[in-house]
């Protein structure tokens, strides 16, 4: 072989270990100084700023993995090089350090996967109760509204069934009463007893809908707190077992090859 293209093969296979070894160590740091500076600021005890910083975390979990395997092809180059050694022993051996981050970050995958689900489980618990207290609180509202209203209705009917039937017929040709309610003033005044009736009916057909229209409100959210809690757990869940599976196995396999080769 022609020593000026054996150096200068050899000179190409230097060049490319090292900048994929450097550009692989840059993927990683950049992707880890992202999740540190998107966190801010820092809640560990806070359960959303946990589900929001676990979802940073599993998606960008790949980034650094391309860049580990980046850096180990450039170490893969070094060991077809018969002229470089890699390490003399096996703690020597900068690939040990790469395979444990490698195992490392497998291990705190696997811990967020069931955090994680943890932690969707509790905010979603929380936010049915968020969402019974506000349907209560409308529901309270409605009964407190109903009531001033047929206390109201009760007081106008009560003053209108004491004024004579001239009174009754001037107010509704100066229209302050229209034709219908000159005709239900004039029959309580006949019958008084049935104003309690009237004002009962008047009350369920106010408070039927309004309770329909809460009751379907309530049971929206419901729903859309489901699917989102559901769509978070399982893609972010998934996704971190996923990485955790593919950095343990890198990491597992790699430290296991080294012990061979010590």
């Amino acid at each position: 072989m022609n020593p000026k293209n054996a150096l200068g093969s050899s000179s190409v296979s230097l060049l490319a270990s090292r900048t994929l070894k450097v550009v692989g160590v840059i993927v990683v740091l950049a992707a880890l100084l992202d999740i540190v500076i998107l966190s801010m600021p820092y809640q560990f005890s806070a359960r959303p700023w946990q589900i929001n910083f676990i979802t940073q975390v599993v998606d960008r979990g790949v980034v650094p993995l391309v860049g580990l395997v980046l850096v180990l092809v450039g170490f893969w180059i070094d060991s077809t090089d018969g002229d470089r050694a890699i390490g003399k022993t096996y703690w020597q051996s900068p690939r040990f350090y790469t395979f444990a981050f490698a195992s490392l970050m497998g291990l705190i995958f696997l811990l967020l996967f069931p955090l994680h689900l943890n932690n969707v489980r509790l905010e979603y618990a929380d936010g049915l109760t968020q969402i019974a207290k506000q349907a209560t609180d409308a529901e309270t509202q409605l009964n407190t509204g109903l009531a001033t209203e047929i206390d109201k209705q009760r007081t106008q009917i009560t003053q209108l069934i004491g004024a004579s039937n001239e009174q009754i017929n001037q107010l509704e040709q100066a229209g302050q009463l229209t034709q219908e309610q000159a005709t239900l003033v004039r029959r309580f005044k006949a019958d008084p007893n049935g104003v309690d009736p009237f004002l009962k009916q008047r009350e369920t057909d106010l408070r039927t809908p309004n309770e329909t229209a809460i009751r379907n409100q309530k049971q929206k959210a419901e729903e859309t707190l489901r699917t989102e809690s559901l769509k978070s757990g399982l893609r972010v869940s998934v996704s971190s077992l996923l990485l955790a599976i593919g950095y343990m196995v890198m990491g597992w396999m790699g430290l296991r090859s080294l012990r061979e080769e010590a």
